[in-house]
């Protein structure tokens, strides 16, 4: 969650609003790497897929007063699966021998934002960041004959290369109360736009001596639809002790383009419904370490856009991590696993479940400080 959090121990980049949420002379730093672990199936093959990247960078400053300014890189979408099956026709096999059928996609669509955000009315927070998005998507689909060197494998390709401008737009009210607790209440708001890139779709044979090009088709100016998306967040926290939240976010894909889709694919619209919690035992304790740290979780369920066949791909998965604080200030350790299922086997379909690792390195020092003694 984030879209109704204020924090100023970290940079919670999910509402430009948000990072007015600081010590007037703090300057922060977040870095973050994430490792997957993805364990697909569908009605026929199993398969396991790996990936390592890096999560997010983020920096914020102020700039007067009661405003800041954010700068980083984090990803908008990801692409990552390997399924291949053996032909088990004995008819086939006995005339072909070994014949392999090989699918996988890699790539991703990062986002590079800059952004700034200030307090108006006192509780009242107003944020915009101008985006950028750039990156790749490779899909891949293969036929490999390993057993008859006659026959030439086929290699199939779909290529996408993206990079355009975008935006978006956060607010954020937030509500102290007598009892040292405070409510917050958020919004975002992302635009729609087309991602302008190169297409290209290939297909060639490749023997061991030779290849050969079936086709080779390059659109210059392919484009991709995504769909503005409206968000809205609440939490409540008491003191220093723990916070509560709930996030909504929704995406109407269905006046979307997707270039080579299926023919059975159609978006639909996409909402996601996440609840967080955190506790932190006693922030300033000084004799029990373990009492210093932040521990936190969450649960979320997705109606993803994606509908194939009649049927809406569902996820829904469980968080759980801890902020591990180093020296003073805020700097701290953040470590974090999300586990969870995508999809279904139902209706020729793809199951996928999921182990991610997330590491974060939070930097928090405070600038400007004239010394009185030295």
């Amino acid at each position: 969650i984030g879209i109704g959090v204020r924090d100023n121990r970290y940079i919670n980049y999910t509402n430009p609003a948000a990072i007015t949420a600081r010590d007037t002379l703090s300057f922060m730093l977040d870095f973050g790497i994430t490792q997957k672990n993805f364990y697909i199936s569908d009605y026929q093959t199993k398969s396991a897929y790996n990936v390592f990247n890096m999560n997010n960078f983020a920096f914020t400053a102020p700039i007067y007063r009661k405003s800041a300014f954010i700068i980083g890189v984090s990803p908008f979408s990801n692409t990552g699966y390997k399924f291949e099956s053996a032909e088990e026709d004995d008819k086939v096999v006995s005339e072909l021998g070994d014949v392999r059928y090989r699918k996988y996609g890699t790539g991703s669509i990062n986002q590079l934002f800059i952004g700034a955000s200030t307090v108006l009315f006192k509780y009242f927070s107003i944020g915009a960041e101008a985006i950028y998005y750039f990156g790749s998507i490779d899909r891949h689909s293969d036929v490999l004959f390993n057993s008859m060197p006659s026959y030439n494998s086929i290699y199939t390709g779909w290529e996408y290369n993206v990079g355009s401008f975008s935006g978006k737009f956060g607010l954020q009210y937030h509500q102290p109360f007598k009892n040292n607790s405070s409510l917050t209440i958020g919004a975002t708001y992302r635009l729609g736009n087309e991602l302008k890139g190169d297409y290209i779709k290939y297909a060639y044979t490749k023997s061991e001596s030779a290849s050969d090009t079936v086709s080779y088709t390059s659109v210059d100016k392919a484009q991709l639809k995504i769909a503005p998306e409206l968000a809205a967040g609440i939490s409540y926290r008491h003191k220093d002790k723990w916070m509560i939240g709930f996030d909504y976010v929704r995406q109407d894909w269905r006046k979307s383009d997707f270039t080579a889709a299926s023919s059975r694919f159609d978006p639909q619209v996409g909402e996601s419904f996440r609840l967080g919690f955190e506790i932190v035992p006693n922030r300033y304790d000084i004799r029990y370490y373990a009492k210093r740290m932040a521990y936190r979780g969450g649960l979320y369920f997705d109606k993803t856009y994606i509908s194939y066949g009649g049927t809406q791909v569902l996820a829904f998965g469980l968080t759980l991590g801890t902020s591990l604080p180093i020296y003073k200030w805020h700097n701290a350790v953040s470590v974090a696993v999300d586990m969870g299922q995508r999809g279904t086997r139902q209706n020729q379909l793809v199951r996928e479940r999921y182990i991610n690792f997330l590491v974060n390195i939070n930097l928090h020092d405070i600038w400007f400080i004239k010394y009185r003694y030295d």
